[in-house]
């Protein structure tokens, strides 16, 4: 479709776009008789796949009885029974759960959620900046905008992004430091207390990360200490620690959460994407018991609200999501699954190369591409390597997520290999076949 013959604001106008009409698995069929491998679940966000014919029913029969209620005036059941389904599946003794329609609103809820927190407990007003990351993302209204760390995204809107201090991130594979692990001493981590003493602890409330990266740097995993490090780092200094697990929650790792990967427990962690497998618009912010005690001993409101918080349709979505991903043990699956990914891509690595670096866990898996695997040295911008990868398995069939500029935002291709977690062992071989094939045609090119 001409995008210029569509009445929709598409966020590139000079791409054209396939409609798709139906989706069943991992499977997606356009207009025109197509079918495509969803290999990034979407947004990495459909963990079960398309056509669910549970959820559905689910939907229809919630939607029949109760579609909306707000929680200015009343709660419902779905929504209660999902704050607990939720907080008994992180494994953690979370107090309570509020919820939004999505991972930016998550980000926004978490912010805000932080200084309130802070001044109910002693009235510390000047506790309120929140630090992250470099190349994160945690979303795209303001709020999340001004937390987020990639530039590019935020240049255009600097003028309305409140003050938020940004530290490297563990890239370990390009480290900004140019140190190597062990040795560099979790220099990365230290920064975060360097950054803590220059902005003042009395002026610092969180500090806000994915634990294993998102799309910006394609599933970068720290190393196993680095969150204890961070961890004891907010505690010494009275800092909230806030996991974004909108992207890695739900089984999408091979955990239930990622957190589960460090040993290291955060006092908020926002969710969205896997909960519901985006059948529904849905997300929200897990807290722990002091941070919630705060607000409940203090003024007893969360100066907060969204029109379809606790929405009743969402909620039910949410349940028979997270339902199926424990009856049917997608965590376990998408381990399993994740693993052969990541054996494939190194058997690839020895005939193509290209592949620099395999990284994440689970079923949320990232690839940089090289032109140099010994140097590490990028293809230039100008190759337009992430766009021919993108071209070449659309004409195989197979959907993949874009990535790309890890390096200044100047440079850098990579790719996220992200499929629903509930792909089959089958399913998940063609779908490497066809990458290594659309990876093959890529490189006659390009070397």
């Amino acid at each position: 479709m001409k995008v210029t013959e569509s009445k929709v604001f598409y966020r590139n106008f000079n791409k054209r776009l396939s409609t798709i009409v139906r989706g069943k698995g991992i499977y997606l069929y356009d207009k025109d008789g197509r079918k495509y491998i969803d290999a990034c679940s979407g947004s990495v966000s459909a963990n079960l796949g398309h056509g669910n014919e549970e959820i559905a029913e689910t939907m229809g029969k919630q939607a029949a009885t109760l579609a909306y209620t707000h929680m200015h005036s009343f709660t419902n059941e779905q929504a209660e029974q999902l704050a607990r389904r939720v907080v008994e599946y992180s494994g953690q003794d979370y107090e309570a759960v509020y919820f939004v329609s999505g991972g930016s609103e998550a980000t926004d809820t978490a912010v805000k959620l932080a200084r309130q927190y802070y001044l109910e407990r002693d009235g510390r007003s000047c506790k309120h900046k929140v630090i992250s990351r470099w190349m994160s993302f945690h979303g795209n209204t303001i709020g999340a905008m001004s937390v987020s760390g990639k530039r590019g995204l935020r240049q255009k809107y600097d003028p309305y992004l409140f003050d938020s201090p940004h530290i490297e991130a563990p890239y370990c594979y390009r480290c900004p430091y140019d140190r190597s692990y062990p040795q560099c001493g979790l220099r990365c981590a230290q920064e975060l207390e360097n950054c803590i003493l220059r902005e003042g602890p009395e002026n610092v409330s969180a500090f806000m990360a994915e634990p294993i990266g998102g799309t910006s740097l394609s599933a970068l995993r720290p190393p196993d200490d680095y969150y204890r490090a961070v961890r004891e780092i907010c505690d010494r200094y009275d800092v909230l620690l806030i996991f974004d697990e909108v992207m890695t929650g739900f089984g999408r790792t091979g955990r239930h959460f990622a957190m589960e990967y460090f040993d290291v427990v955060p006092d908020i962690l926002t969710f969205a994407k896997g909960v519901s497998s985006c059948y529904f618009p849905l997300g929200g912010v897990m807290a722990d018991g002091r941070v919630v005690e705060a607000v409940k001993k203090g003024s007893g409101k969360f100066t907060h609200g969204y029109t379809y918080s606790g929405n009743p349709l969402a909620c039910a979505v949410g349940n028979k999501a997270v339902e199926i991903i424990q009856r049917e043990r997608l965590a376990e699956n998408a381990a399993k699954q994740g693993a052969y990914i990541k054996g494939r891509l190194a058997e690839m690595a020895a005939e193509l190369p290209v592949i620099g670096d395999i990284r994440g866990e689970g079923l949320l898996i990232g690839v940089e591409f090289v032109a140099d695997p010994a140097t590490k040295q990028p293809f230039p911008a100008k190759a337009g390597f992430n766009a021919k990868l993108e071209q070449a398995g659309m004409k195989l069939g197979l959907a993949l997520y874009p990535g790309g500029y890890s390096i200044n935002e100047t440079s850098g291709d990579h790719r996220i290999i992200s499929p629903p977690i509930n792909i089959t062992a089958a399913e998940c071989q063609l779908l490497m076949d066809l990458f290594q094939q659309a990876l093959a045609q890529v490189c006659h090119e390009l070397l």
